[in-house]
């Protein structure tokens, strides 16, 4: 044994697997810092072993106005840890406002009616579905909790102490390896009417210390707000609250631009021999900011905006031949409506295939046999170049 040793050691450092969750997810989240650390400072602890035996990994819980992104973080995770946003236990509490609901949790009793029809939706395999052998953590989302009846209440209080459950037929769930989220929008109106440079009103022109107050404003309030709803034994389960601000318009312009680039991620990695680019202008992203963000659902509808105004028109192109494999497309708009015209043929994704290998099946060697003139570097769809082979 060594003695005498003084090094000194830093306990903020992240190992290279929490940098590199905190990297993933800081890609897809934008304007939710604490959201983001909290969740990397808990998968730190989970990798060190250091995480309290006996219960879950950790219980956080999510407050904020709707479409500020408190689900999407859950996404993330799911895709920087499984690579498939999907690979979330989400539970809508919404659809067990009733206490006779639960049971489409843990399952009816032997004896009831249709008990053997019941399937719980909380069994043992179903919590373990992603795990693989380097990582065995479920992550689990209670969305809007505020909604769930006395019943669940009371099955969670359960959960979030000592991270079992017992089902229907008396089997036995361990949680213990959940990452627990809950989401809620109380006191979102009331967070609302707090803000001044948020969503709808405009850049905030306001000097930071300001900002600061306000944020600190915000927070109280959404914390007040919870602790009126819920009661001190469920508060005093949760590991850590997390306010989600309202999103500014320079947040919604940098989500945009990531949804935009998984749009072109998608284009890329489709089936079939037909990955094309394409860009849009500064017309069309304010378009698709005012079609798609609103002050009372935030980024929300976002996406519902991109797919009908870009993915639908592109696919129609696609599947009627107009658009083939190399093609560049740039989006304009022109008296209101949307253009799409093609600005070169044959040319950049041969190049990208070359540069970054294969995508999807498509070969650096087919892809030359495609290649016909050559176009300018541009935005491609708001994703850089260098992510276009990340998959």
């Amino acid at each position: 044994m060594r003695t005498g040793l003084n090094t000194a050691l830093d306990p903020n450092r992240r190992s290279s697997d929490a940098q590199d969750f905190e990297t993933a997810l800081r890609r897809k989240i934008v304007g939710q810092d604490p959201a983001v650390e909290k969740v990397v400072e808990i998968y730190q602890m989970f990798l060190a072993g250091l995480n309290a035996p006996g219960r879950p990994v950790g219980n956080l819980l999510f407050l904020g106005p709707t479409g500020s992104g408190k689900t999407r973080v859950v996404e993330a995770m799911a895709e920087a840890l499984f690579g498939d946003p999907r690979a979330v236990i989400k539970i809508d509490c919404a659809e067990f406002q009733h206490s006779h609901e639960i049971a489409k949790l843990i399952g009816s009793p032997p004896g009831y009616l249709g008990h053997r029809e019941t399937h719980p939706l909380l069994t043992q395999e179903a919590l373990n579905q992603w795990h693989t052998d380097k990582m065995k953590m479920t992550l689990l989302l209670f969305d809007e909790i505020e909604k769930a009846s006395d019943a669940l209440w009371q099955l969670l209080l359960g959960i979030l102490d000592k991270a079992t459950l017992t089902l229907g037929d008396n089997r036995r769930v361990d949680l213990s390896s959940c990452l627990i989220v809950m989401t809620s929008n109380l006191g979102a109106g009331e967070m609302n009417d707090l803000m001044s440079g948020g969503l709808g009103f405009g850049k905030s022109q306001k000097p930071d210390y300001i900002d600061a107050r306000l944020d600190d404003k915000i927070t109280r309030t959404a914390q007040e707000a919870a602790r009126r709803k819920f009661s001190p034994e469920f508060m005093n389960r949760i590991d850590k609250i997390v306010v989600f601000k309202t999103l500014k318009p320079e947040h919604l312009e940098q989500i945009l631009e990531i949804e935009l680039g998984m749009v072109q991620q998608r284009i890329l990695q489709a089936t079939g021999n037909n990955q094309f680019v394409f860009s849009c202008t500064q017309k069309v992203k304010k378009f698709l900011l005012e079609e798609g963000t609103d002050p009372k659902y935030g980024a929300r509808h976002l996406k519902r905006a991109i797919e009908k105004n870009i993915v639908f028109p592109l696919a129609n192109l696609v599947a009627t031949g107009q658009i083939k494999l190399g093609d560049f497309i740039r989006i304009d708009m022109k008296e209101s409506q949307l253009t799409f015209t093609k600005e070169a043929e044959g040319a950049l994704v041969p190049v990208l295939l070359e540069k970054y290998g294969d995508l999807n099946g498509i070969t650096p060697a087919a892809a030359k046999a495609s290649r016909g003139g050559v176009a300018k570097h541009r935005d491609f769809g708001g994703m850089s170049p260098p992510l276009l082979d990340h998959k």
